[in-house]
C-alpha cells in the first residue's frame, strides 16, 4: 500500500505545458517533442527509494523505447532545501552515472508536477499529439 496516492489528469485532455531547465542548463520545453508520436513523462528524483530500486531498469527500457520513436522526459520537482541529493548538480551526476539518454528537466516552482497532479515518484504520463491518453503509477 502506498503512502501518498497518485491523482490522474482527466484522459484526452491536452498535456499541460512546461519550459524546464536540464541538467546541462538548456531549456526544454513541450514543444521540443512535436515530432514524436508518444512522450513518456516520468516525474521522477534522486532521492526516492522507489525510483533508486527500478533505475538501472528504467533506464535500459527507455533506450528500447526510442528505438522505437518513443520520446522520453524525466522531471524533478523537489524541493532541493529539503532533499539536498535532488539539486541540479546531483541530478546531473545521477544521469551521467545512470546512462540517462533522455532530458532530465527541474522543476524548481513545481509548477508542472502541479499541473500534471504528480504526487509521488515515480509519475508516468503517456502522451499522443499532447494529449493525456493514459497514466500508470509507479
Amino acid at each position: 500500500m502506498v503512502v501518498t496516492t497518485s491523482k490522474m489528469l482527466p484522459l484526452g485532455i491536452s498535456a499541460p505545458d512546461f519550459s524546464l531547465p536540464d541538467t546541462k542548463g538548456n531549456i526544454v520545453s513541450l514543444d521540443d517533442f512535436t515530432e514524436a508520436p508518444v512522450l513518456l513523462v516520468i516525474f521522477m528524483c534522486n532521492h526516492c527509494p522507489f525510483v533508486k530500486h527500478v533505475l538501472s531498469v528504467l533506464v535500459e527500457l527507455i533506450k528500447e523505447y526510442q528505438t522505437k520513436g518513443v520520446a522520453i522526459v524525466g522531471i524533478n520537482s523537489n524541493d532541493v532545501v529539503n532533499f539536498a541529493e535532488d539539486s541540479p548538480e546531483m541530478m546531473a551526476k545521477v544521469a551521467k552515472k545512470a546512462g540517462f539518454t533522455f532530458p532530465y528537466l527541474f522543476d524548481e516552482s513545481q509548477e508542472v508536477a502541479k499541473a500534471y497532479r504528480a504526487t509521488c515518484t515515480p509519475d508516468f504520463f503517456y502522451l499522443i499529439k499532447k494529449a493525456c491518453i493514459s497514466r500508470s503509477d509507479g
